[in-house]
């Protein structure tokens, strides 16, 4: 391709480069008036007026498959190829705005298309506002501000390493005394910045995780389930996609539900309960969360605003709840447990003191967990984010710092401060020293033996969830604070399901939720989703118990965690070439480990409720497996096969081969498969999950024509043999001849030890009125299969193979109706004037059905290595197959028949083949009948040279250009074979006639000594006549078949 520099290169070029323009380039005097794939040409080359484009970003935007070109890059035939002139042909590509500094277009929907009014931009966000404030928020829940006091007096601030062990019985560990700071015998380890530190280790691992897959290409809508599903597949990203909605709507519940017991217990204080305690928390949750729901319904927007006003209103709650530790406690906080900092009261709190049904280490875990579970939040809304692959990981980990420091401060100050008991009563309040008074509390003059003895205390860190606001400077700010933290992570949570769920939805894995995909306005807002999350919240909001609902999600998310880091592992592990994440901070072993981890605290936690998420992943996984959607995401999943695949492959090639592992592994010469459906069905009857079969097709034509062609048909064939259900591989070759492109397939086809060793084709029902040519190809075909080594399977219908001329016959709509196979089984022509009817419509499912009761007559005439008993015995095992009786036929002499046949049943019970029915045929070497004589006479007569006799010389003389020819002396030399192909086919009709299968040795014609149409003419008089499927097999005269153990 001529390259021709721009003289003056203007500063904008205008109109299209199309293939006129690209022909004439050698002419052209610049690049004014010429536009290449609709950019400008001085900005998509660098000066020079040619075909050839430079890397733009719309080039890659929306690839799908390997090999498939980008849009505007010019095709390898255009480069590589003589381009002619197409009228109105051009190359379209989207213009890109030279408005936008980066050039590159924010999506690729629609691109290109024209749009009579430019559609509103959605609303974008950045890594602070999109992500780490929504994590913070989410993360900071109704668990902050209700339970956390609530779980440091019960774990303590720090506690026994026995603490943990006698957790999970519920009792007070040994050593471990009330109102004690010891610990005897062991050292103190920090049981609730524990389960806070195992919490954030969790969701740190998978914050790196996450941000390595987010970082792994381009993020669209979706948040966590497109990251799974789009690195590990359908299958699993599938079902922890619904499983993981499902979590967040019922998270929805639980944040309302603390936001709901805060606003009662207000309403207790003032005594104006609206209904009774249980019931108000429903009552107020249910309004609240239709109140969330019409925020929104208002748009991301609206939504956005209304988090960072939670933000603002928590961060003064904390600044406030800071001051009032510091503060000098009043009388009446006294009285509710709180004295300011004390060392005492840290040294109590410091160790644990298990009190109720929750009372244990895991139990508090599980109930704190769903605190940590909010880093999520921003990749959620994936499809919201300016940059999802910067705004992920710098947004989640920030976020998992900072609300990791407030844990670990907020525990450690209010355990410093506040007793576990106090009555609240201002009367309680005694002299230090008092007799009788036991507890911390005593040594400040307050007296709570009495509450705390019977258990009846209202205030203290262990009874009183409010505690943080009694501690706050100003208690309405800390009430704000709860508010602004539970509806923050409601509101969160109540976008995240359905924005999750919408993209399940759009991908049609499972049925009937499609309806809940569409989306509405210009952010595509999943209106439908979230009526849908607002009913499910609802049913769980009934509940009104806070510690009820955590334990249910806690499992739903750490199964999520666990999918997210061993998707981050598994993607690593595989080594994929496509595995290239920006963000570098991550270990394939961590995320290991914190998959690991996941599981083992979700069976520690709640090992039935962890067995039913499991169950519920299984189910929904195999529903995904058995359905196969038709959806390719380049997953890791399919890295992982092809690794598999190569290691199996490669590690096979050190294996010695041995009889014992034998198997049948087929090259089956199909041309297309589709027109040959009975044959590729009989093969893939006993190779499917045994061993390799390979369709071959030989393209015969002009190279230009076949190539594309050949593209064309291998996916086109492939996803017919899926539909089919046939697992076989399909090649195609181009060639100049039928022979020399079998040959090309005999010695290529297959990898390493998984190579054909058998040759499957139809039989060549026009031999007789076809080329002279093509017949001597057919034939030759069969030589060259054993010239290299492989055995040879022929079958033969009644009604014929080739059902290329029946619309019924599944045929692949990418290929015209001029290209038919002819009538041998392994080409791509049709023979002219083959009429194709009903019956051999019919014969193409022959294989489909059940065979019945009937038999399968085996006619070992001449060992072949055992090949010839093989395959019937692998088709008896199959259960279309399964009733049919199989039965062995041997020749044999007349006064010996009783010997020979004890001998074959000898033989066949020690290949352990199960065939128990033995005839031998004594009459075989009978003269035919005469009538049958005569017709093979005038079968072969169109061929005969009819020499006279002559010697060699003039014989060669005669048949030179006709070497199908038959001189006299080879038929006379041929007479008795060919007379006793003549007799085996009366055997046939004699005794086969009602097999479901008819399997014969079949004959050879010795290479240069045996014309192609005598060979033919023994073939159709052998198989002639028979209503059975006739399956001709001559083995490669090695052994397949052993009775030794080694």
């Amino acid at each position: 391709m001529a390259e021709l520099p721009c003289a003056e290169p203007p500063p904008r070029c205008s109109g299209r480069f199309t293939i006129s323009t690209l022909l004439a380039a050698e002419e052209a005097a610049g690049c004014e008036g010429t536009q290449l794939s609709g950019s400008s040409l001085c900005t998509r080359t660098f000066g020079y007026n040619t075909v050839d484009v430079v890397p733009a970003y719309e080039h890659y935007a929306n690839s799908r498959g390997v090999g498939e070109a980008g849009r505007g890059r010019p095709s390898l035939a255009d480069l590589h190829s003589i381009l002619k002139p197409e009228p109105g042909h051009h190359l379209r590509v989207p213009l890109p705005d030279p408005q936008r500094s980066n050039g590159l277009p924010d999506t690729e929907e629609g691109a290109g298309e024209p749009s009579s009014a430019p559609a509103p931009e959605p609303v974008r966000f950045g890594w602070v506002k999109g992500v780490m404030i929504r994590c913070m928020l989410n993360i900071w829940g109704v668990i902050l501000y209700l339970r956390l006091p609530w779980i440091t007096a019960q774990a303590g601030i720090g506690g026994c390493l026995q603490g943990m062990k006698a957790a999970g019985m519920g009792r007070r560990p040994w050593g471990c005394q009330q109102g004690s700071a010891r610990c005897n015998p062991s050292s103190p380890a920090a049981l609730t910045w524990l389960i806070i530190l195992m919490s954030v280790t969790v969701t740190t691992i998978t914050g790196l995780s996450i941000s390595a897959i987010s970082t792994n290409g381009k993020v669209k809508s979706g948040g966590t389930y497109f990251l799974i599903s789009r690195s590990l597949g359908p299958e699993l990203g599938g079902s922890i996609g619904l499983i993981f909605a499902f979590a967040n709507a019922v998270a929805v519940a639980m944040h309302t539900v603390g936001f709901a017991e805060t606003v009662r217990d207000l309403l207790q204080e003032h005594d104006s309960l609206i209904v009774d305690p249980t019931n108000d928390i429903r009552i107020i949750g249910v309004l609240t969360v239709t109140v969330l729901l019409g925020i929104s319904l208002a748009g991301m927007e609206w939504e956005a605003k209304a988090q960072i006003l939670f933000f603002l209103v928590i961060l003064v709650s904390f600044i406030n709840y800071l001051v009032g530790t510091v503060i000098p406690a009043s009388a009446e906080k006294q009285a509710k447990g709180f004295f300011s900092y004390r060392a005492d009261i840290f040294a109590q709190n410091f160790v644990p003191d298990w009190r109720g049904p929750e009372g244990s280490f895991f139990g508090l875990f599980s109930i704190f967990f769903p605190s940590a579970t909010g880093i999520l939040a921003g990749a959620n809304i994936s499809g919201d984010l300016k940059d999802p692959a910067v705004a992920i990981p710098k947004g989640t980990l920030m976020a998992i710092f900072w609300t990791t420091v407030s844990y670990l401060v907020l525990s450690a100050t209010i355990g410093a401060c506040v007793l576990r008991d106090a009555s609240g009563s201002l009367n309680d309040s005694v002299a230090v020293g008092s007799p009788g008074c036991e507890g911390l509390g005593c040594s400040y003059g307050w007296n709570f033996t009495d509450c705390a003895q019977q258990q009846s205390c209202r205030y203290g860190l262990s009874n009183y969830y409010q505690s943080m606001s009694m501690v706050s400077g100003f208690g309405p700010l800390i009430t704000a604070g709860i508010f602004g933290a539970t509806l923050s992570s409601a509101l969160a949570c109540l976008v995240s399901a359905p924005k999750v769920f919408q993209c399940l939805c759009k991908d049609q894995l499972y049925p009937l939720i499609g309806f809940f995909g569409k989306g509405y306005g210009k952010n595509s807002e999943p209106i439908r989703g979230y009526m849908l999350t607002y009913v499910i919240a609802i049913g769980f909001i009934l509940i009104a118990e806070l510690n009820a609902i955590a334990p249910i999600i806690s499992n739903f998310f750490l199964c999520s965690y666990a999918l997210i880091n061993f998707s981050c592992f598994h993607a690593s592990i595989t080594n994929s070439p496509g595995w290239r994440p920006s963000f570098r901070y991550y270990s394939k072993w961590s995320a290991l480990f914190g998959a690991t981890v996941s599981v083992v605290i979700m069976f520690l936690l709640t090992w039935w409720a962890a067995l039913i998420a499991f169950g519920i992943v299984v189910f929904l996984l195999g529903y995904v497996l058995y359905k196969k959607p038709d959806v390719n995401w380049g997953s890791s999943m399919q890295a992982s096969s092809y690794n598999l695949a190569l290691s199996y492959s490669v590690g096979l090639s050190e294996v010695d081969e041995h009889i014992k592992n034998y198997r049948p592994q087929c090259l089956v010469l199909t041309g297309p498969p589709n027109f040959r459906p009975a044959l590729v069905d009989f093969v893939g009857t006993f190779t499917k999950n045994l061993s390799l079969m390979i369709c071959g097709h030989v393209l015969m034509g002009p190279r230009k024509q076949k190539v594309p062609e050949a593209r064309q048909a291998s996916d086109g064939h492939t996803r017919w043999l899926l539909k089919r259900k046939i697992k076989a591989f399909y090649t195609n070759v181009l060639a100049e001849d039928l022979r020399s492109g079998v040959q090309m397939l005999l010695q290529a086809a297959g990898l390493g030890k998984m190579r054909p060793n058998i040759v499957a084709l139809g039989y060549k029902r026009d031999w007789q009125a076809a080329a002279p040519q093509s017949l001597e190809d057919y034939v030759g075909i069969l030589h060259d299969a054993f010239d290299f080594k492989h055995g040879v399977c022929l079958l033969r219908l009644r009604e014929g193979l080739n059902v290329s001329r029946v619309p019924q016959a599944h045929t692949n709509p990418a290929f015209g109706a001029a290209e038919h196979p002819d009538g041998n089984g392994t080409g791509s022509r049709a023979a002219p004037g083959t009429g194709i009817v009903d019956p051999e419509q019919q014969a193409s499912t022959i294989f489909q059905s059940q065979q019945g009761k009937k038999t399968i007559d085996i006619y070992w005439l001449f060992d072949d290595g055992g090949l010839t008993l093989l395959i019937p015995y692998l088709l008896g095992r199959k259960k279309r197959w399964g009733k049919c009786k199989i039965r062995v036929f041997v020749g044999g002499q007349i006064n010996r028949m009783d010997e020979e046949r004890k001998a074959i049943v000898s033989l066949l019970s020690k290949f352990r083949l199960g065939f128990h029915e033995v005839h031998v045929l004594p009459d075989i070497n009978q003269q035919p009948r005469p009538e049958h004589i005569r017709r093979f006479e005038e079968l072969i007569a169109p061929f005969r040279l009819n020499d006279g006799f002559k010697d060699e010389a003039a014989v060669n003389e005669l048949r030179q250009g006709c070497p199908w020819k038959i001189s006299d002396e080879e038929a006379h030399r041929h007479r008795a074979k060919s007379l006793r192909q003549v007799r085996l086919n009366e055997i046939l009709l004699d005794y086969s006639r009602d097999a479901a299968l008819i399997a014969i040795t079949l004959p050879i014609g010795r290479k240069g000594r045996c014309p192609s149409s005598l060979y033919m003419a023994w073939l159709e008089t052998l198989s002639q006549d028979l209503r059975p499927p006739v399956l001709l097999i001559r083995g490669n005269q090695e052994n397949v078949l052993t009775f030794y153990c080694q």
